[in-house]
């Protein structure tokens, strides 16, 4: 849904956001497969968040060919980090703090979609709505977003306006597409999408592993990581990568209590993933049936993990990350502003006004930051 939804905000015809879902999550499972089985590590691939809810305001700036040169590119950069070891040294000089600000300014619309979308279907949202809690309270061992989705999917079909018989039963193909680049594509898609990737999903899914006692092998996920995103870019999406939330889970003791076979999760996720990307396509027509305001309540809803983590990763009181503080306030305020300034949209700014801040507030705080970050590059 949240794919479904930038791909809509940014004006994608039907056939551009099927292939974007099928990229991604078809992709994005080869690599889950592949580095769970050749590591024997619970590993896991998928696409980033995000990145995708960046794009929702940044794309209709762009061509769709420029937007796929630009995908192109944000995959070079991250297997050239990979290759060269470099990625060691971006996380030193965009801490974590500051990243993770930029992607909480960048959520936070979604967090206020939910109320949107209360305010537009009072009592099939508000169910949806309530019964995530309730879910929530109930167990921990489901995501409260499934319970919920269904819930307000029923309450739809019984009280709406649509039915399943007037979804389409047409297959989409995926479609190649030829990239054109821009330099302000390069800036204002590549970079971000770049950094989200390495910054945050491939940095998590490091940090996790390690703490689980793994032998993360970090070089080769930022490689394989780059090597998804351009494969995955001439379809249309942004990106397919090591996925940091869902390694976290298939490393974690919720996947079972021999840590040498936890990788067996992260082998069946990526079937999963496979299977949903080669028939995303119906998923799309079926969700097209729904209203936009119960998509953005679920889309919304679906977030709010997502946007704790980065809030409490951006503002954490303790250690060396209070030192980052006023330049992820800056970096969070920019990216919820959602300015755009030389064609180039507000994560890119978000980052660079963080920096700029920090480097004037807190320069000696690199330092520590580099050794600290280190571990997790």
């Amino acid at each position: 849904m949240i794919i479904v939804n930038s791909g809509a905000q940014a004006g994608l015809t039907d056939v551009q956001i099927s292939n974007w879902l099928t990229a991604c999550w078809t992709f994005g499972g080869a690599l889950g497969l592949f580095m769970a089985w050749r590591t024997g590590q619970p590993i896991s691939g998928a696409w980033s968040i995000p990145a995708a809810v960046m794009l929702g305001g940044a794309l209709d700036q762009f061509t769709f060919q420029e937007a796929v040169g630009a995908y192109f590119l944000a995959g070079v950069l991250v297997f050239l980090l990979g290759v060269t070891g470099l990625v060691t040294r971006l996380i030193r000089w965009i801490p974590m703090p500051i990243i993770m600000a930029m992607i909480a300014g960048a959520l936070m619309r979604f967090a206020t979609g939910i109320l949107d979308g209360i305010e537009a279907l009072p009592w099939i949202a508000g169910a949806t709505v309530a019964t995530y809690f309730i879910a929530q309270a109930m167990t921990r061992r489901v995501t409260p977003i499934i319970p919920a989705l269904l819930v307000g999917l029923a309450l739809f079909l019984l009280f709406g306006e649509s039915s399943l018989s007037q979804a389409t039963n047409g297959y989409i193909m995926p479609r190649l597409y030829m990239p054109d680049f821009s330099l302000s594509a390069f800036i204002a898609i590549s970079l971000p999408v770049a950094i989200l990737v390495v910054g945050a999903e491939n940095a998590q899914a490091t940090g996790v592993l390690l703490s689980e006692g793994y032998p993360a092998p970090v070089r080769n996920m930022t490689v394989i990581s780059g090597i998804g995103g351009m494969a995955a870019s001439f379809f249309g999406a942004h990106n397919s990568n090591i996925a940091g939330p869902m390694t976290a889970i298939c490393s974690s003791d919720a996947a079972g209590p021999d840590k040498s076979k936890r990788y067996v999760a992260s082998l069946i996720c990526g079937v999963i993933c496979l299977l949903f990307g080669v028939f995303s396509s119906y998923a799309i027509q079926f969700i097209q049936l729904v209203p936009v305001a119960l998509v953005a309540t679920v889309a919304g809803l679906a977030m709010i993990n997502v946007l704790l983590q980065a809030l409490q990763m951006a503002f954490n009181p303790k250690g060396i990350d209070k030192d980052f503080q006023l330049g992820a306030f800056v970096a969070f305020v920019i990216a919820l502003s959602g300015v755009s300034v030389l064609n180039i949209t507000a994560p890119f700014w978000a980052l660079v006004g963080g920096l700029l801040v920090t480097l004037v507030t807190g320069r000696e705080a690199f330092k520590h930051a580099g050794r600290d970050n280190g571990a997790l590059a």
